[in-house]
């Protein structure tokens, strides 16, 4: 079987659904990939994408309602626990670029608290949403830095790195961008790669 060079994730996103609902449950997210191995759990937000080394891997965000924007705000890997006593798996964010265009180290390591799927990132917010602002995630490259302007994000790609371990699922926090307001970002951290 030839193994394609690039793996393309799309994140279909009921916009009014998860503005409505304040989260990404309830079928307002749907994600899918064409790589060339079994990914699991196609369809839901828990997508898990297998891929090997040097594969490029590029998430575009879609809209249900073609006339709702929605954007791809961030994506950040997320920390991963090791089994008791081993020493901690290295994150894959430094062999990653920003989005396409944007200058490179967009998705830098930075510490995570580990959080469950779906939380908010600040008190009082629901389920999958955070205000914009201080208690965000840190800027992106390149991106816009006021609420106002617009995010031209659509499309974020990067390399499979070498040292991502085999078998391990390497999740990631996926967030997107919905018209402006206190609810506008919602993200969720179950998808992830899986090195073959």
């Amino acid at each position: 079987m030839a193994v394609k060079p690039q793996v393309n994730i799309i994140a279909l996103v009921d916009v009014i659904g998860a503005l409505s609902d304040r989260s990404l449950l309830n079928g307002n997210l749907v994600m899918i990939d064409d790589g060339s191995f079994a990914s699991r759990a196609q369809g839901t937000p828990d997508l898990c994408t297998v891929v090997q080394p040097g594969q490029v891997v590029q998430w575009t965000a879609l809209a249900v309602d073609l006339q709702t924007p929605v954007e791809i705000r961030n994506i950040e890997f997320l920390r991963l626990q090791p089994p008791p006593g081993q020493p901690a798996y290295p994150a894959p964010q430094p062999a990653w670029a920003g989005p396409a265009g944007a200058p490179p180290g967009g998705m830098m390591p930075a510490p995570m608290p580990q959080q469950p799927a779906y939380a908010g990132a600040a008190p009082g917010y629901g389920p999958g949403a955070y205000p914009p602002g201080p208690t965000g995630p840190a800027a992106v490259a390149g991106a816009p830095t006021t609420e106002s302007e617009k995010l031209d994000l659509e499309i974020w790609a990067g390399v499979v790195p070498s040292y991502m371990v085999p078998g391990v699922a390497y999740r990631y926090r996926l967030e997107f961008q919905m018209y402006e307001g206190p609810y506008s970002v919602l993200y969720v951290e179950t998808p992830s790669l899986m090195r073959i």
